[in-house]
Protein backbone atom coordinates (compact mmCIF):
# COMPACT_ATOMS: atom_id res chain seq x y z
CA UNK A 1 0.00 0.00 0.00
CA UNK A 2 1.47 3.66 -0.72
CA UNK A 3 1.61 5.35 2.12
CA UNK A 4 2.58 9.10 3.24
CA UNK A 5 5.95 7.84 4.08
CA UNK A 6 6.76 6.67 0.96
CA UNK A 7 5.41 9.86 -1.12
CA UNK A 8 7.93 11.49 1.51
CA UNK A 9 10.84 9.51 0.85
CA UNK A 10 10.04 10.05 -3.13
CA UNK A 11 9.45 13.91 -2.70
CA UNK A 12 13.06 14.23 -0.51
CA UNK A 13 14.67 12.02 -3.57
CA UNK A 14 13.21 14.39 -6.15
CA UNK A 15 14.07 17.09 -3.65
CA UNK A 16 17.83 15.84 -4.35
CA UNK A 17 17.88 15.76 -7.83
CA UNK A 18 16.83 19.69 -8.61
CA UNK A 19 18.99 22.12 -10.02
CA UNK A 20 20.23 24.51 -7.74
CA UNK A 21 22.41 27.13 -7.51
CA UNK A 22 25.11 28.02 -5.15
CA UNK A 23 23.62 31.05 -2.82
CA UNK A 24 27.22 32.70 -2.15
CA UNK A 25 28.04 33.13 -6.23
CA UNK A 26 24.96 32.50 -8.35
CA UNK A 27 26.88 29.45 -10.31
CA UNK A 28 24.05 27.15 -11.12
CA UNK A 29 24.45 23.16 -11.08
CA UNK A 30 22.19 20.67 -13.39
CA UNK A 31 19.98 17.89 -11.34
CA UNK A 32 21.60 15.39 -13.64
CA UNK A 33 24.88 14.26 -14.36
CA UNK A 34 24.49 10.92 -16.22
CA UNK A 35 22.75 8.57 -14.09
CA UNK A 36 23.92 10.81 -10.56
CA UNK A 37 21.59 13.11 -9.21
CA UNK A 38 22.96 16.53 -7.73
CA UNK A 39 22.72 16.29 -3.84
CA UNK A 40 24.25 19.33 -2.80
CA UNK A 41 26.30 22.86 -3.50
CA UNK A 42 28.45 25.04 -1.95
CA UNK A 43 31.49 27.80 -2.06
CA UNK A 44 35.20 27.18 -1.59
CA UNK A 45 36.02 30.55 -0.15
CA UNK A 46 39.81 31.56 0.73
CA UNK A 47 39.49 34.19 2.83
CA UNK A 48 36.92 36.74 1.81
CA UNK A 49 37.53 35.26 -2.13
CA UNK A 50 35.14 32.99 -3.16
CA UNK A 51 37.21 30.64 -5.26
CA UNK A 52 34.99 28.45 -6.80
CA UNK A 53 31.41 26.68 -5.98
CA UNK A 54 31.25 22.97 -6.02
CA UNK A 55 28.28 20.53 -6.78
CA UNK A 56 28.19 16.67 -5.58
CA UNK A 57 26.29 14.07 -7.36
CA UNK A 58 25.89 11.07 -6.04
CA UNK A 59 23.73 7.39 -6.48
CA UNK A 60 20.33 6.72 -6.17
CA UNK A 61 21.15 4.59 -3.00
CA UNK A 62 22.95 6.53 -1.15
CA UNK A 63 20.37 9.30 -1.55
CA UNK A 64 17.86 7.15 -0.43
CA UNK A 65 19.69 5.82 2.59
CA UNK A 66 19.79 9.70 3.71
CA UNK A 67 16.52 10.07 3.63
CA UNK A 68 15.80 8.13 6.26
CA UNK A 69 17.83 10.20 8.33
CA UNK A 70 16.72 13.38 10.14
CA UNK A 71 19.27 16.62 9.07
CA UNK A 72 19.25 17.51 13.16
CA UNK A 73 18.27 14.53 15.10
CA UNK A 74 20.83 12.29 12.75
CA UNK A 75 23.02 14.78 11.45
CA UNK A 76 26.43 13.32 12.95
CA UNK A 77 25.12 9.62 11.41
CA UNK A 78 23.96 11.61 8.19
CA UNK A 79 27.32 12.68 7.31
CA UNK A 80 29.14 9.16 8.33
CA UNK A 81 26.82 7.72 6.14
CA UNK A 82 27.09 10.81 3.32
CA UNK A 83 30.46 9.57 3.22
CA UNK A 84 30.55 6.16 3.55
CA UNK A 85 28.21 6.00 0.62
CA UNK A 86 30.03 8.50 -1.54
CA UNK A 87 33.36 5.78 -0.48
CA UNK A 88 31.20 2.98 -1.97
CA UNK A 89 29.78 4.11 -5.23
CA UNK A 90 30.24 6.24 -7.66
CA UNK A 91 30.12 10.01 -6.90
CA UNK A 92 30.98 13.17 -8.63
CA UNK A 93 32.44 16.71 -7.79
CA UNK A 94 31.72 19.87 -10.23
CA UNK A 95 33.88 22.60 -9.31
CA UNK A 96 33.03 25.92 -11.07
CA UNK A 97 35.42 28.65 -10.88
CA UNK A 98 33.98 32.07 -9.79
CA UNK A 99 37.89 33.78 -9.33
CA UNK A 100 40.52 33.41 -11.94
CA UNK A 101 43.23 30.85 -10.59
CA UNK A 102 46.85 29.67 -12.09
CA UNK A 103 47.18 26.27 -13.48
CA UNK A 104 50.00 25.46 -10.92
CA UNK A 105 47.95 27.36 -7.95
CA UNK A 106 44.71 25.52 -9.00
CA UNK A 107 46.57 22.28 -9.38
CA UNK A 108 48.97 22.57 -6.27
CA UNK A 109 46.13 24.04 -3.84
CA UNK A 110 44.21 20.30 -4.68
CA UNK A 111 46.93 17.97 -4.70
CA UNK A 112 47.33 20.03 -1.09
CA UNK A 113 44.16 19.42 -0.07
CA UNK A 114 44.21 15.60 -1.20
CA UNK A 115 47.73 14.94 0.43
CA UNK A 116 46.96 14.72 4.29
CA UNK A 117 44.15 12.17 3.19
CA UNK A 118 45.63 9.93 1.15
CA UNK A 119 49.55 7.94 1.84
CA UNK A 120 50.89 7.78 -1.80
CA UNK A 121 52.44 11.18 -2.92
CA UNK A 122 52.64 9.25 -6.64
CA UNK A 123 49.35 9.31 -6.63
CA UNK A 124 48.53 12.54 -5.81
CA UNK A 125 51.13 13.48 -8.36
CA UNK A 126 49.68 12.33 -10.89
CA UNK A 127 46.52 13.44 -10.17
CA UNK A 128 48.09 17.19 -10.22
CA UNK A 129 49.44 16.61 -13.51
CA UNK A 130 46.08 15.73 -14.76
CA UNK A 131 44.72 18.89 -13.32
CA UNK A 132 48.15 20.98 -14.49
CA UNK A 133 47.56 19.92 -18.11
CA UNK A 134 44.23 20.19 -18.64
CA UNK A 135 44.33 23.82 -17.26
CA UNK A 136 47.44 24.71 -19.02
CA UNK A 137 46.15 24.10 -22.38
CA UNK A 138 43.58 27.55 -21.45
CA UNK A 139 46.16 29.52 -19.48
CA UNK A 140 44.23 29.23 -16.31
CA UNK A 141 41.16 28.60 -14.34
CA UNK A 142 39.44 31.80 -15.43
CA UNK A 143 36.23 32.42 -14.15
CA UNK A 144 33.39 30.19 -15.48
CA UNK A 145 35.98 26.40 -16.42
CA UNK A 146 34.70 23.87 -15.10
CA UNK A 147 36.76 20.95 -13.35
CA UNK A 148 35.22 17.60 -12.78
CA UNK A 149 36.17 14.65 -10.73
CA UNK A 150 34.59 11.35 -11.24
CA UNK A 151 34.96 9.35 -8.02
CA UNK A 152 35.21 5.39 -7.83
CA UNK A 153 37.81 2.97 -8.57
CA UNK A 154 40.03 5.82 -9.27
CA UNK A 155 39.77 9.45 -9.93
CA UNK A 156 38.91 11.07 -13.90
CA UNK A 157 39.95 14.20 -14.26
CA UNK A 158 37.76 16.46 -17.04
CA UNK A 159 38.47 20.25 -17.81
CA UNK A 160 35.60 22.00 -19.59
CA UNK A 161 34.36 18.36 -21.19
CA UNK A 162 37.70 17.49 -21.84
CA UNK A 163 38.96 14.25 -20.07
CA UNK A 164 42.46 14.29 -19.32
CA UNK A 165 43.00 11.01 -17.66
CA UNK A 166 42.18 8.66 -14.90
CA UNK A 167 44.22 7.95 -11.66
CA UNK A 168 43.35 4.20 -11.07
CA UNK A 169 43.48 4.11 -7.12
CA UNK A 170 40.39 3.98 -4.92
CA UNK A 171 42.39 5.26 -1.79
CA UNK A 172 42.97 7.78 -4.00
CA UNK A 173 39.13 7.90 -4.48
CA UNK A 174 38.14 7.97 -1.86
CA UNK A 175 40.57 10.52 -0.02
CA UNK A 176 39.15 13.14 -2.53
CA UNK A 177 35.90 12.90 -1.57
CA UNK A 178 37.18 12.95 2.18
CA UNK A 179 38.51 16.84 0.97
CA UNK A 180 34.51 17.73 0.73
CA UNK A 181 33.19 15.39 2.90
CA UNK A 182 34.54 14.84 6.20
CA UNK A 183 34.92 17.18 9.01
CA UNK A 184 38.01 18.87 8.04
CA UNK A 185 36.62 19.42 4.77
CA UNK A 186 37.49 22.46 2.54
CA UNK A 187 33.55 23.55 2.32
CA UNK A 188 31.55 23.27 5.04
CA UNK A 189 28.62 24.93 2.83
CA UNK A 190 28.12 21.52 0.71
CA UNK A 191 28.24 19.45 3.65
CA UNK A 192 25.12 21.49 4.73
CA UNK A 193 23.35 21.96 1.24
CA UNK A 194 23.73 18.10 1.54
CA UNK A 195 22.14 17.49 4.53
CA UNK A 196 19.20 20.01 3.57
CA UNK A 197 18.47 18.94 0.20
CA UNK A 198 18.96 15.48 0.99
CA UNK A 199 17.80 14.09 4.66
CA UNK A 200 14.03 14.82 6.42
CA UNK A 201 13.83 17.97 8.66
Amino acid sequence: MFSLRNLALILLLVGAAAAMSDKATGISFADKMKDLSLFGVGVRKKGPIKVYSVGMYGSGSVGESLSKMSKTADKKKALAALRNGAHESSTSFVLKMNFKVGAEKMASAIADSVTPRHNSASDVGELKDLIFSGVADKGACVKGTVLQFDCNDGVEVTVDGKTQGKVQSGGLAKAFCDVYLDDKCVSPPLRDSILENCCAP
